[in-house]
């Protein structure tokens, strides 16, 4: 199919220079500390370090148990402490957050453990984590003044973006690895956006949206509105805790892409301690790769702090970039709280979808079974603790992955339609 072209979509410059009144108070960098207002912007031009929000404490602290409880049933309910979306009239949400956090007793009685649980992000409106970052990062882009917007995806982010932003009235250009999983090329290209497959790795779409980004007015949520995107991530912190009764878990597994994810949610605990939000306690923070694409597994077993990019070879592909932009401060949350990483192969990956299927009927993306692989590996290893608190996180759909699994799973026998069929078969 080809895409409709580019000029056909509606795109303005931007016309807000601030966001709505909220809690963020700027932008600073991540190396050396220079500070840059509110802006679409991602990249200091002291340093090209990147760009996070910076927020003002005291406001913040308005943030209590009791303002949280009153909110929505949705990540929204912690609009206090993201830096968008305080103005409901241009908020982007399709109702994202407060999934289920799973009591995992069979898995942990296979694995040893003795108190697993899973957040299970797959039942969000796009199935995955990113409806979260999406909903921020679109809320920014209205409050800027983009009218169209746009990402580099390997897969989830572009069901993400396509579906808010049909939802908020936004065109949409989501560009994607020519090779990406099926389900997930129909499932973007169902909300009417404009997608471009494009030949090449994630890393190859990200150069790409790059240049695009420098060229025309459109919101790239994982470019120039990346410090605000990122963000969204903390909401699935504040959930794990909020969910236990506030309180931190005593260790938490999470996939790794570019790393944000493990970054963000080590943030949120942080937050929540500072706040006063729980009590703070010992928390450690471990990451898993697919062994086809484990930059920053590899960095933390050589003792590196420096991440070496790598070509992706793996089923696992919402976790295949090759050039993680936070795998430094990854590995960093990892070190400093005592975590660790490990990757598992693409046997493994299917495994894990499987083991997590037959235990708790649960039935994760490639990147689940990444995550339930590597939580194997890490006790066998002697690296996470069996007998404390555990939380494992789901990320995505199985649906959107099952090409993953269709070689190795189907109809236990076929028969003719009749009992005798259904006895010799030794089913009976």
């Amino acid at each position: 199919m080809t895409p409709p072209t580019m000029s056909v979509l509606p795109a303005l410059h931007p016309s807000a220079t601030q966001l709505p009144s909220g809690p963020a108070t700027g932008l600073r960098c991540r190396e050396c500390g220079a500070t840059y207002p509110l802006a679409p912007e991602h990249v200091c031009v002291e340093c090209f370090g990147p760009l996070e929000v910076d927020y003002d404490l005291d406001a913040l602290r308005r943030v209590t148990r009791k303002s949280v409880a009153a909110g929505p049933p949705s990540m929204w309910r912690y609009v206090g402490l993201l830096p968008a979306g305080h103005d409901e009239a241009t908020r982007v949400s399709l109702g994202a957050g407060m999934t289920r956090l799973h009591r995992a007793d069979n898995l942990g009685r296979e694995l040893g453990m003795r108190r697993l649980w899973v957040k299970d992000d797959s039942g969000n409106p796009t199935h995955s984590f990113k409806d979260r970052v999406v909903s921020v990062a679109l809320s920014a882009a209205r409050e800027f003044g983009f009218t169209t917007v746009a990402c580099a995806s390997t897969g989830n982010l572009a069901n993400a973006v396509a579906a808010h932003a049909a939802q908020a009235n936004l065109g949409s250009v989501v560009l994607i690895p020519a090779d990406l999983e099926a389900g997930k090329v129909v499932s973007t290209a169902v909300y009417g956006g404009t997608l471009v497959a494009v030949d090449g790795t994630y890393d190859d779409v990200n150069r790409l949206c790059a240049e695009i980004a420098g060229e025309l007015p459109w919101a790239f949520v994982n470019v120039n509105l990346r410090p605000y995107y990122a963000e969204g991530s903390k909401t699935l912190g504040y959930e794990v805790a909020e969910q236990l009764g506030w309180r931190l878990p005593a260790q938490v597994v999470v996939p790794m892409a570019s790393g944000s994810l493990l970054t963000k949610v080590d943030k949120a605990f942080g937050e929540f301690g500072t706040l006063g939000l729980v009590e703070p306690s010992p928390y450690a923070v471990f990451g898993a790769q697919a062994s086809g694409c484990a930059p920053i597994s590899a960095a933390f077993r050589a003792g590196h702090d420096v991440v070496t990019p790598v070509r992706p070879a793996t089923i696992a592909k919402s976790l295949a970039i090759g050039n993680p932009a936070d795998g430094g401060y990854a590995l960093d949350s990892v070190r400093r709280t005592g975590g660790a990483v490990a990757d598992v192969p693409d046997e493994e990956i299917v495994a894990g979808i499987r083991l997590l299927a037959s235990t708790e009927g649960i039935f994760a993306e490639t990147a689940g079974g990444v995550t339930v692989a590597t939580l194997r590996r890490l006790l066998d290893g002697g690296l996470l603790d069996p007998a404390v608190e555990t939380v494992l996180l789901n990320t995505g759909d199985g649906l959107k992955t099952l090409d993953a699994v269709a070689p190795v799973v189907g109809p236990t026998a076929t028969i003719a339609p009749s009992l005798e069929a259904f006895r010799k078969a030794g089913l009976a």
